[in-house]
């Protein structure tokens, strides 16, 4: 596993290159979810890059999986923090010229704050299961959450991708959690979006509801929506196949 110096803290990334590439296919960067890390993602993201031609390029944020630790407590501009400046950041450090951004959950979020909050130039987005604003099904989702890693042996396993498991979960579900943070909306941000956006969204998402997508659609100008049945909140490992042909579909009308 390779590490790249982002403001002055040293990220684990890889980079996988497709077994089918694509002719000056630009790169895909994934972006993990709030308890994800490079490792998590497993060989989703090699599938992906097979399947559309793009070389997927992966990497912990900081705190999260072989990264460097987080040294702060987060505040509600985390995610904008990492959107807006550690994501150009990384983009710029590694060279990638014009990426997808495919981004999971937290990593959604952080997908379309670059697309909307920056000037980087981008192929497209890809947000699966992404937040806008926070809803009461958020919430209960995170306060059961905490109940199955207190009663059950999550930390364990969650200690398998992560130098410190305890810190990512607690950092994640405090921030999420605070009453200040139920306010955090970022829809104004999507009418700057002049990416196009692929929006995905499992039916039975246990932190999020369908309004999620369809206000990425109502905000944003160009959005292909799939909503996923019998589909929880990572639709990578409940309908992998699903995913990766809608992804392969989106970068091929993007590309062509």
């Amino acid at each position: 596993m390779k590490t790249v110096s982002i403001l002055g803290k040293h990220l684990e990334f890889v980079r996988l290159p497709s077994a089918h590439p694509r002719e000056n296919a630009p790169a895909m960067v994934f972006l993990h979810e709030g308890l994800g890390s490079v490792s998590m993602w497993r060989d989703f993201p090699q599938k992906v890059a097979d399947a559309s031609g793009c070389e997927a390029v992966v990497f912990s944020r900081v705190g999260y999986g072989r990264s460097d630790p987080a040294t702060r407590q987060r505040d509600v501009t985390y995610l904008h923090e990492e959107g807006l400046a550690v994501l150009p950041a990384f983009i710029a450090e590694l060279g990638l010229e014009r990426p997808f951004l495919f981004g999971h959950s937290d990593g959604g979020s952080i997908a379309l704050l670059c697309a909307g909050g920056t000037d980087v130039p981008l192929a497209g987005v890809i947000a699966m299961a992404p937040h806008v604003f926070v809803e009461d099904v958020t919430i209960e989702g995170i306060l059961q959450a905490k109940a199955v890693w207190e009663n059950s042996d999550l930390p364990a396993r969650l200690g398998r991708y992560h130098n410190d498991a305890d810190a990512v979960f607690r950092s994640w579900q405090n921030i999420w959690l605070h009453p200040a943070f139920r306010d955090w909306n970022i829809e104004d941000i999507l009418p700057g979006i002049s990416a196009p956006i692929l929006a995905i969204q499992g039916e039975d998402d246990e932190y999020a509801t369908m309004e999620q997508i369809d206000r990425i659609a109502a905000g944003a100008g160009d959005v292909d929506l799939v909503k996923l049945a019998d589909c929880r909140h990572s639709p990578h490992k409940d309908q992998p196949q699903a995913v990766i042909e809608a992804v392969a579909a989106f970068v091929e009308r993007v590309l062509d």
